[in-house]
């Protein structure tokens, strides 16, 4: 499954497809770090869909821009509509990881009647105040700042570290190598441009609009991801129509923890 590329709006979007091209189509969004790499170990298991998997801007193979701006969430969501346009999808399922479940909640709050199903896994819909985003975005400065200076794996050894990915400690030694190996192959001046574009302190809140999702939305976290089972449990108090499904003893990245699992509640969303 090799690496695509698309010129949308000026920059190079990578992406990645597979599964059945006739499919109902099912869009993935990698989290911060990640690229569309992250999701091909799912070919197989949502083989009837047809994978449509983004390298979110600054990640993988898409651009990394100067400019801080080009990463924000309404420049995000225009590429990915330009791309979705492109490959002909009018109307597909949306899964979205951390990050990329921020930018998916923005992509259906922008264009709600393409979304048939949204699934967000261990995400939110931003910070609610000012004061919260203000600390945040200058938290994010300042991490941007310290992988520009010390490069890419003085920052990995750092951010595989920090409590919100704990549980990855229990995981294979093979599948905690690969998660890193991931990681490290982002640039510097791709993760710094996206912490300071669309990290959670520079992204609209969407709490707001929750209310007006008419779409289904199914809700995935680990019990040991306490912050995001709450955030999930609040969310799932504005949505009209959800579901929320906490997988037991896994953390925040319940898709690396719990692939089968993780595979299952998503196969059980997107039934016709």
């Amino acid at each position: 499954m090799e690496p695509l590329k698309a010129m949308i709006r000026g920059i190079q979007i990578g992406y990645r497809e597979a599964g059945d091209p006739d499919g109902n189509p099912l869009v993935l969004l990698h989290g911060f770090t990640g690229s569309s790499a992250s999701w091909t170990g799912f070919a197989d298991e949502f083989g009837s869909c047809r994978l449509i998997m983004p390298d979110l801007t600054g990640h993988g193979h898409s651009a990394a821009p100067d400019v801080p701006g080009r990463y924000a969430m309404e420049e995000q969501v225009a590429d990915l509509d330009v791309l979705f346009t492109g490959l002909g999808l009018d109307r597909f399922s949306l899964l979205g990881y951390s990050m990329g479940g921020r930018i998916a909640i923005g992509y259906a709050a922008k264009h709600p009647e393409k979304i048939s199903r949204l699934i967000l896994e261990s995400t939110s819909p931003g910070l609610e105040t000012k004061d919260e985003r203000l600390s945040r975005r200058e938290s994010d400065d300042k991490l941007a700042a310290f992988i520009e200076r010390e490069g890419i794996r003085a920052f990995t050894d750092r951010w595989e570290n920090i409590p919100l990915f704990a549980s990855q400690t229990r995981l294979p030694k093979d599948v905690r190598e690969r998660v890193r190996s991931g990681r490290l192959g982002n640039e510097p001046a791709g993760l710094a441009g996206s912490l300071r574009g669309i990290g959670t302190g520079s992204q609209p809140s969407y709490w707001d609009n929750l209310k007006g999702f008419k779409m289904p939305v199914t809700l995935i976290t680990g019990g040991l991801d306490e912050k995001y089972v709450n955030i999930a449990e609040d969310m799932a108090r504005q949505l009209p129509n959800s579901s929320h499904v906490t997988v037991p003893d896994a953390g925040h990245t319940v898709h690396v923890e719990n692939p089968v699992r993780f595979a299952t509640i998503v196969k059980e969303a997107i039934k016709p």
